[in-house]
């Protein structure tokens, strides 16, 4: 069974719902009828009413079945003031509340928060900031979490060879902690996709064939992953070869239960990640889906503006299938 197959089985038919706040664009539309026609959740569309009837009209879509929340209406807004000022503890007056509820993003991130949606899809219009930032004020990181981070799952071939790929999106240089975690919640992440978890915190040295402050960020990370979750299979510093490569893992890493069986491929920081997924999806005709935002305590996923309808789809059911893996 290909990978969106497995995930579409795990949450068919359970009813759970997936806001989306940009629910005048086409894309967001589209895939939204389609999630619901297949019967594979539920989407919630934000805004005006008869302006997004009006933009589906224009499309041909019907979505008399469909569910809209128009922000400017809403029967529960006093309530969802309220508790948006107890969450932001002291950091928002009720009359700051009311303006920044106005907000489609913020308003969804509060209904995913007060548990009437699952989960979040934004991003088609909205930059990552507009889409991220009510995620880690409202949702906020999940204990033992200190930073939210960006995964992607690496797919290939009818065989769907899969690998998962972090950080490629959000922190641009984490310090040994946060990478620790980093790994931790990759692990998690991967378990989702029916990968097996064997996780390589990626380095230009294997086993301290190389010096620097660098390689220590990266061997410190290894032992606190290690720590703080022992269930998992976490191994580091490695060179990428060494991670991937049997026979060059039992010259560099002998005895390693992960070199040369990794699937988990944690970046020492941004700028190798963002490159790396990029090298594999020109070069190795992987395709990236993601990046899946991870740490948080309910799921918030960020689209990017140049998206399809199609990535809007598989972004939602990766989304829903986050927030069963959360309860």
């Amino acid at each position: 069974m290909e990978l969106f197959d497995s995930l579409k089985a795990k949450i068919k038919g359970k009813d759970l719902k997936i806001v989306f706040p940009e629910a005048t664009d086409e894309r967001i539309l589209g895939a939204a009828l389609r999630l619901h026609y297949e019967n594979i959740l539920e989407p919630v569309l934000l805004g005006n009413p008869e302006e997004i009837n009006q933009e589906a009209k224009a499309h041909g879509y019907d979505l008399s079945d469909i569910e809209i929340i128009d922000p400017a209406t809403y029967d529960k807004y006093d309530e969802m003031v309220a508790a948006f000022v107890e969450r932001r503890k002291g950091k928002a007056t009720e009359e700051q509340a009311r303006e920044q509820l106005k907000d489609v993003n913020y308003f969804g991130t509060m209904l995913v928060y007060l548990d009437y949606a699952a989960g979040l899809v934004s991003g088609a219009i909205h930059s990552t900031g507009d889409t991220v930032r009510p995620a880690l004020q409202i949702i906020k990181t999940r204990p033992g979490v200190t930073r939210t981070s960006g995964a992607f799952i690496m797919l290939r071939g009818r065989g769907q060879e899969k690998y998962l790929f972090s950080d490629c999106a959000i922190n641009p240089n984490p310090d040994e902690q946060v990478l620790a975690e980093i790994a931790v919640e990759s692990a998690r992440t991967a378990q989702m996709f029916d990968i097996d978890p064997k996780v390589a915190l990626l380095s230009f040295s294997s086993k301290g064939s190389g010096k620097s402050p660098e390689v220590d960020k990266v061997r410190n990370a290894t032992k606190i992953a290690q720590e703080l979750a022992p269930e998992f299979e976490i191994d580091g510093e490695l060179q990428f070869d060494s991670a991937f490569v049997s026979s060059v893992a039992q010259q560099k890493a002998p005895g390693s239960k992960v070199a040369g069986e990794a699937t988990v491929f944690v970046f020492p920081e941004l700028q190798s990640g963002n490159i790396g997924y990029k090298l594999a999806q020109r070069l190795g005709n992987f395709e990236a889906v993601g990046p899946i935002l991870q740490g948080l305590n309910k799921p918030v996923s960020d689209l990017s503006r140049g998206c399809v309808e199609e990535d809007v789809y598989k972004t939602a059911i990766i989304t829903a299938n986050q927030a069963i893996m959360n309860d």
